[in-house]
């Protein structure tokens, strides 16, 4: 009887027991956590192969953090499928897109990066350069 009653009394502790060591790992993690803050934000178009890495920076070079990056795509036959698309950059000022299809409607693609009075363009054609990196410089919005 008395080793039921400790048995019942370790399963009603046992979720308190695994929040704790949850806790205490969670808290051990914390330099891993701050890293993965650091890692470049992807948005996948599941559209095809390609890809295209930014950085984002202001006309001195500074890498801005929450630019977003919107693109709009036309491909498939005739262009009848779309994608319209965007993310915002980390810390560093990038940020990546994934999933690109290999073939676009009307080729380049236009990525346009906006935050408050600043914007910029890349220009981007996966079928010359399916997997590349560009850099959009940011300049205040003319009138």
């Amino acid at each position: 009887m008395m080793k039921n009653k400790r048995s019942i009394l370790i399963l009603n502790f046992l979720p308190v027991l695994v929040a704790m060591a949850s806790l205490s790992a969670a808290h051990t993690q914390q330099p891993a956590q701050t890293k993965q803050a650091d890692q470049i934000p992807v948005m996948d178009g599941e559209a095809g192969p390609c890809s295209v890495e930014f950085t984002v920076t202001d006309a001195q070079g500074k890498p801005l953090l929450n630019a977003l990056i919107s693109v709009h795509i036309a491909y498939g036959l005739g262009g009848v499928r779309k994608l319209d698309t965007g993310l915002y950059t980390n810390a560093e000022g990038k940020g990546k897109f994934i999933g690109l299809p290999a073939k676009v409607h009307k080729p380049p693609l236009q990525f346009r990066a906006t935050k408050d009075d600043l914007a910029g363009i890349a220009s981007y054609n996966p079928a010359s350069e399916c997997q590349a990196k560009h850099s959009i410089v940011m300049e205040k919005k003319t009138k």
